[in-house]
């Protein structure tokens, strides 16, 4: 801020919208820029805008209420939950003695919303285990660069006291940021949007408060004064007249005088109109959708569930993401094969209707059980749910063989044939070998011979089944070739 902007504090109350009274706060509050509106702006008087503060409370309410999730990675690609990691209590448990997880969350994503930047003091006991994570206001905390390279912070507390905390002592959460040390604020990006939106809050203040009534104005006196303390005396009698608790009172002009408004109307600067973009402008800055401030102009019931699905996908996940990929690399050391990730099934929930059509879908589709979604639906467990299902018209290609040889329907001679004809043994033969070379190599696969296949061997080699047991018994090879050779004999004995 430059040295002539000091004496903008001395100026009219209306200049920044402070009040500078002996009993205002304004010499108080922390110096922000003033605006060509001729409005200060600054985090905390932006969420004087109610459009600012719907924003800032969707993100932070949103981002606390997300379940935050920890996993082991496995070698096999998958994952598993843990909540037995001290993360996991820290993050969400209880992240420090003052607040619970969504408070200390929600705290979090509104400093970074309004400021760029979000800080914690990492705490840590006598064996060197993180026990807290306290956070510290922006407003308070700068950081210091160092000559060799590295930075350290500065934090100044309530009491005017100034500490030194090093980098391993600082969890820092950053926005966007243009050096990769510190984020960019948003309000100060777009301060002269928002002073705008200021300045024409404070003028609706003003107008209402004058009855809704223009208050410029010029009187017109044919006469001519006696002197000037003559004029300055009827002007301020004039005010006392038209001001404080006289306001509305009939004016009464005397001498021929007449009463002369001068000012744009509402109309003219259309008013209405600017109130309304500014809504619009502020949501684009936070990327909010209207709809969830309160802003249904433009709203239909097919564009709002697809703006609540943007939201999630291009307003939540880049948050998530942020705060993800600075946990992981600020707190966990470079050896933990931990992953911390942000639920996002509670937002994309949808109706009853929607998420019965999803489960069945996995359900059927063998990629989700039938507990998996009870759970989903915060119901317990039952018994012999727990293993997926598989379409009967889809398997894998390596099993396709398996599956023809368990549905084939194998067509036998007829019984009342006594002499079967040459060409009725030859096919009887061909359908005993194919079937022989398929169970060789589903049973050389699978090493053994499950119980439940003996049925299905009996009847595709059209042998009876006290047979087949008696083989079963007495047959331990493994080999393909020769459980081939010895289904053969064992269907040709028919």
């Amino acid at each position: 801020m430059g040295f002539l902007s000091f004496f903008d504090r001395f100026r009219g109350p209306n200049a920044s919208g402070g009040d500078r009274s002996p009993w205002g706060d304004f010499f108080f509050e922390p110096v922000s820029a003033r605006t060509g509106s001729g409005m200060r702006v600054s985090p905390d008087s932006a969420l004087r805008l109610a459009a600012v503060y719907a924003c800032v409370r969707v993100l932070s309410e949103s981002m606390a209420s997300l379940p935050l999730v920890i996993y082991q990675r496995r070698a096999d690609g998958g994952k598993d939950k843990v909540t037995d990691h001290w993360l996991y209590r820290l993050l969400a448990k209880r992240p420090n003695r003052f607040q619970n997880p969504f408070e200390w969350r929600e705290m979090l994503q509104g400093h970074l919303a309004l400021r760029g930047n979000a800080y914690n003091q990492i705490i840590t006991n006598a064996k060197g285990e993180v026990v807290e994570l306290m956070p510290l206001h922006p407003d308070r905390i700068r950081l210091e660069l160092l000559p060799s390279g590295e930075y350290r912070y500065r934090f100044t507390d309530r009491f005017g006291t100034e500490s030194i905390l090093p980098r391993g002592e600082v969890w820092h959460l950053r926005g966007l940021s243009s050096d990769g040390l510190m984020g960019m604020s948003p309000i100060e990006l777009a301060r002269e949007n928002l002073g705008m939106a200021l300045a024409a809050q404070d003028y609706g203040a003003r107008f209402f408060a004058n009855d809704a009534k223009p208050t410029g104005g010029w009187i017109e006196f044919p006469g001519s004064f006696k002197d000037s303390e003559a004029k300055k005396v009827f002007r301020e009698s004039y005010q006392q007249a038209q001001s404080g608790a006289n306001r509305g009172k009939v004016l009464v002009l005397e001498n021929g005088m007449k009463f002369h408004e001068v000012g744009v109307t509402n109309k003219d600067a259309q008013f209405l109109e600017l109130r309304k973009f500014q809504i619009t402008d502020v949501a684009r800055l936070f990327r909010v959708p209207p709809h969830m401030i309160g802003d249904l102009d433009r709203a239909t019931f097919s564009n709002i569930e697809q703006q609540s699905l943007e939201f999630v996908m291009h307003t939540m996940t880049p948050w998530a993401e942020r705060w993800e990929a600075s946990i992981e690399s600020e707190l966990l050391l470079e050896g933990d094969d931990i992953e911390v990730e942000f639920d996002f099934a509670n937002l994309m929930r949808g109706d009853a209707a929607s998420r019965a059509s999803y489960y069945q879908s996995g359900i059927q589709n063998g990629w989700l059980t039938r507990n998996e979604a009870r759970i989903a639906e915060n119901l317990n467990p039952l018994e012999g749910l727990d293993e997926p299902l598989r379409p009967l018209n889809m398997v894998e290609e390596s099993n396709a063989e398996d599956v023809e040889l368990d549905t084939e329907q194998t067509e036998y001679p007829s019984q009342e044939a006594t002499e079967p004809s040459v060409e009725a043994v030859a096919r009887l033969r061909a359908l005993i070998d194919s079937s022989a070379e398929r169970w060789a190599r589903r049973i050389a696969r699978a090493g053994r011979v499950e119980e439940k296949e003996l049925t299905l061997i009996a009847q595709s080699l059209a042998v009876p089944l006290e047979q087949v047991n008696a083989w079963a018994k007495t047959s331990t090879s493994v080999e393909e070739a020769q459980l081939c050779q010895s289904l053969k004999s064992l269907g040709m004995k028919q």
